[in-house]
């Protein structure tokens, strides 16, 4: 579907200023939407918003529809009475590096603590508020708060390792589980209608500022995720429940045994048989708590890379043939359209080009690869068309500043020459060609707008571990930056539109 003229920024919330050593749908978050707004920037692009697994990336997620809990603003729950002060006195400061660790071992009690005293005193109108939640939500929610309740319990074991009984989820072990664990599974149903709650409340807070937000979707899920544990039969498991074929990508240039991620395969047969249930449920989803969605690894619809589980390396694997227009039919069908773009980087074949062209959805471009050789200029602004999303780098990206330091000297040059003057301050020049752009969306990540250096990086993929930390400082967004890019919004023509407002408050009001 085509989308109308815009620009935004790239910002996870885990980045904002907060109390509580992490940034979240609280104060920060709102100045930073009126700075937005200022700007005149139309969207706000965020990560998947969905519970933390492995690494701490948000794209390894425990489940594909509940919330991350570390993203529930403390200040708003205390000034509502649900947290007392001397709860958040203790916590560290607004624009520290993100330490999960502690932000788990701090924040998280005083959540489970808010929690309690809202099942125990909520008025009449916010328990009705929470009950609608939980019996509109039921379809994901309990099998989610079960799951990670016996996730606690057992240590954070993956749920294969659970005894046999909540491992095949046989009726009577859950039955149990969930009489065991009753008070808990009460406190993860609060914590999970604060999320949404806040979220919700944040959304329409943009929307009334003409703001729309774009999510993203990875387009697999975990192993140890409450979807597989739910619905095994979707997956490429064994008999022992174990992944008998995971995700990646072949070998490339950039590494010779290629990228091995592990995911458990779809069983895309099953899928079909079944409608394509689960991902409309998905999507639906996701077009409840954002506008837009980025579907990370597009091409995986096409075709996916299957590797065998035994398997160390993404070697020896192979080419199949996914859902392609099929899915995305039912799609349109079930949303009334279908409101995506496509994360189609790296190696693309001309067959998923053709499947993106036929959907209609827009790609990516990155102009940071646009310098390496002409081949690389289909990234450039000269080369794009409208259906496109322009960007100057992504999460997976160093920044502008970073990439000009260490950048080759042919890079340079053709950057130069392409780019013209631009008197020490090279990212504004990247964005300035980004938003006269003939390409519908430009996207800038703020570390390019504040001209950050490797310090701001938000992830590195070759690395495991010290990745999603980044956050910005409460002084960095002045007005002569919003001004900037609110003169460069207008003179592109990517001036925000209205859109709807629907009227939310969040659970503590």
């Amino acid at each position: 579907m085509p989308f109308p003229r815009a620009t935004g920024i790239l910002l996870h919330p885990t980045s904002l200023p907060a109390r509580g050593g992490i940034g979240d749908f609280g104060p920060g978050a709102y100045r930073f939407v009126d700075f937005l707004a200022t700007a005149r920037q139309g969207i706000w692009q965020v990560l998947p918003l969905g519970p933390l697994g492995f690494g701490n990336s948000p794209y390894s997620s425990t489940s594909a529809f509940a919330g991350n809990s570390l993203l529930i603003s403390l200040e708003r729950l205390m000034e509502h009475g649900w947290i007392d002060a001397s709860g958040l006195a203790l916590l560290r400061g607004e624009g520290s590096l993100v330490d999960y660790d502690e932000v788990r071992e701090t924040k998280v009690p005083l959540l489970i603590k808010a929690a309690r005293k809202f099942l125990k005193q909520a008025s009449p109108t916010q328990r009705q508020r929470f009950e609608n939640f939980c019996s509109q939500n039921n379809w994901w929610l309990e099998d989610f708060v079960l799951f990670d309740g016996l996730r606690d319990h057992h240590e954070a074991e993956s749920w294969n390792q659970w005894p046999r009984g909540l491992a095949r989820r046989e009726e009577s072990a859950l039955q149990q589980a969930r009489r065991d664990l009753e008070e808990e599974l009460d406190v993860k149903r609060v914590i999970q209608f604060a999320f949404f709650e806040q979220w919700h409340a944040l959304r329409a807070y943009c929307h009334n500022r003409s703001i729309r937000i774009a999510g993203d979707i990875a387009i697999f899920v975990n192993y140890d995720s409450a979807d597989v544990w739910t619905n095994p039969f979707l997956f490429r498991l064994d008999e022992n429940l174990n992944p008998d074929v995971v995700s990646g990508v072949p070998p490339d240039a950039f590494s010779a045994t290629g990228q091995r991620w592990g995911n458990p395969l779809y069983r895309w047969d099953v899928m079909r048989e079944r409608g394509y249930q689960w991902w409309i449920q998905r999507m639906h989803w996701a077009l409840e708590t954002c506008d837009y969605i980025r579907i990370d690894h597009f091409r995986g619809f096409e075709k996916f890379w299957e590797i065998p589980a035994h398997e160390p390396t993404a070697v020896h694997g192979r080419w199949v043939e996914g859902p392609c227009d099929d899915i995305f039919g039912k799609l349109r069908e079930a949303l009334g359209g279908l409101p995506f773009f496509a994360e189609d980087l790296g190696f693309i074949t001309p067959e998923v080009h053709a499947l993106r062209d036929r959907l209609g959805i827009p790609g990516m471009a990155v102009m940071q690869f646009g310098f390496g050789d002409p081949g690389a200029h289909i990234y450039l602004p000269h080369r794009l068309t409208q259906n496109r999303v322009v960007y100057t780098g992504t999460h997976d990206n160093d920044t502008l500043v970073a990439w000009w330091r260490c950048c080759t000297d042919y890079e340079r040059d053709a950057a130069r020459a392409y780019l013209g003057s631009h008197d020490g301050d090279v990212h504004w020049a990247f964005i300035r060609a980004a938003q006269a752009s003939v390409a519908d969306l430009s996207i800038i990540p703020l570390q390019d707008v504040l001209g950050l250096g490797s310090e701001a990086r938000m992830n590195t993929p070759s690395l495991p571990e010290g990745n999603w930390r980044w956050r910005f400082q409460p002084g960095d967004l002045t007005s002569d930056i919003a001004k900037r890019l609110a003169v460069l919004a207008e003179v592109t023509d990517r001036q925000p539109q209205p859109c709807p407002a629907p009227q939310q408050e969040d659970f503590a009001a």
